[in-house]
């Protein structure tokens, strides 16, 4: 099943349906663009121009329905003790999840509250007026933080799959093509190493595992941020999502060509979002130290998923700068995304010699 043959069954079939689910009567529902490698259909609810409330429309079969569940259910813990989330909107059945069985494919259907604000990006990554940055990176890892504390404290009914269940060597070895055979080896060496870390209460648990800019709304009258798309959520070392933190730091700096004054920037700019991170929950130093190890689970997260988008859209596998720097790196063991190795060109950053496979 493609994006293209949901939007036109969506159109059809499956809103009318889902309107009738939620009670969706009188908003104007339209078609959210889904950016390259989207696994979902969306749809906005608008009522004098607002939009109000999300549908999404799950049609891959990667999820099962427990997954699924166990998504939302986390979600709605999240909401209901101080999570600052988009909550999810229970259905006329009070479902968090409803599905609907269509020309013998099942589409699972969820409808989320609309984030208060706007993405930072919609914002010209430019912070609110009359607050410094800091208080954005500080709040970055404080929401995170809150997050973090509350899945240690959480006891799910429905259990999404573990960051292990998925990457193993046999699952690297069908995706990434095999003319990459040293890549292979590099991510399954890094699959190992993961597999013998403790896996205690403090420092592994649910986690989000896309935490970045585009997936939370910043309200730019308080600075408030409120997270979305935990549709990647998984168990995991919750260092994967500090680790993310820190690559989104990089974005602010990229473009400078001294590289002692891009550590310094990183090395200050990561003390304020661990301020703000510990501000909510407790990470040992032992964690910390980890941050090149996770950084690497990262780069080889992004890796797969481009891999996975060609599959999924029926491309034939290729590389283009961007994906080349990233193999480079994970191939060649450069720490920290090589933002401070000499493979790094702030001119065009993240980008090396296009390779072909």
């Amino acid at each position: 099943m493609t994006y293209n043959k949901v939007i036109k069954i969506a159109e059809t079939d499956l809103l009318p349906q889902i309107s009738e689910l939620y009670g969706l009567e009188g908003y104007d529902i339209r078609q959210i663009e889904a950016h390259k490698g989207g696994r979902n259909a969306a749809y906005c609810c608008e009522k004098d121009g607002i939009c109000e409330k999300i549908i999404r429309i799950a049609f891959l079969n990667d999820r099962s329905r427990n997954d699924l569940m166990g998504e939302v259910e986390y979600i709605r813990y999240l909401f209901e003790h101080g999570g600052s989330v988009s909550n999810v909107i229970s259905s006329r059945k009070e479902h968090l999840l409803e599905e609907i069985a269509w020309n013998n494919h099942t589409y699972f259907i969820c409808l989320f509250e609309t984030a208060r604000g706007k993405l930072l990006v919609e914002n010209n990554y430019r912070y609110r007026e009359g607050a410094p940055i800091t208080e954005y990176y500080y709040n970055c890892g404080k929401i995170l933080g809150k997050i973090h504390q509350l899945s240690k404290e959480y006891t799910p009914v429905y259990h999404r799959y573990s960051f292990l269940d998925k990457y193993n060597a046999e699952f690297i070895d069908k995706l990434i093509p095999s003319t990459l055979p040293l890549l292979k080896e590099r991510m399954v060496q890094l699959i190992t190493t993961l597999e013998g870390m403790d896996k205690n209460k403090e420092s592994f648990g649910m986690v989000h595992f896309d935490y970045n800019d585009g997936n939370y709304m910043i309200d730019f009258d308080t600075g408030q941020l409120t997270v979305f798309d935990f549709d990647n959520s998984c168990y995991c070392w919750y260092m994967n999502d500090v680790a993310s933190l820190w690559t989104n730091g990089v974005g602010w700096i990229q473009f400078e060509q001294d590289t002692d004054i891009r550590k310094k920037f990183m090395e200050d700019y990561f003390a304020i979002v661990l301020a703000g991170y510990r501000s909510e929950t407790c990470i040992e130093d032992s964690m910390l130290d980890q941050l090149s190890l996770f950084i690497k689970v990262n780069l080889m997260d992004s890796i797969v998923d481009s891999f996975e988008v060609m599959r999924n859209n029926g491309e034939e596998p290729e590389c283009d700068e961007e994906l080349s720097y990233r193999i480079k790196c994970l191939e060649e063991d450069i720490p920290y995304n090589g933002f401070f190795h000499e493979i790094y060109s702030w001119e065009e950053p993240f980008e090396y010699e296009k390779r072909n496979i």
